[in-house]
């Protein structure tokens, strides 16, 4: 029987499960495909903007909509 040596019996230890190497790979490649897709398609709205900051001089609301609370 063959003997590994220690450092390498030591390496292995601290070393995750194959299952968690391969859900990780898994999830980078959805990550990858996800961004792909995304770049592909562009923007949703390309008009929209966000929403108006407090210190822009509007007042800090958005027009169309009221400040009151429902």
């Amino acid at each position: 029987m063959e003997q590994t040596p220690v450092r390498t019996r030591a390496f292995a230890r601290f070393l995750p499960p194959p299952a968690v190497c391969g859900f990780l790979l898994l999830l980078g490649v959805v990550f990858v495909g996800a961004y792909a897709a995304g770049a592909a398609v562009g923007p949703v709205a390309p008009g929209i903007v966000g929403p108006v900051s407090p210190g822009s001089g509007q007042g800090g609301t958005m027009p169309g909509h009221h400040s009151g609370g429902h």
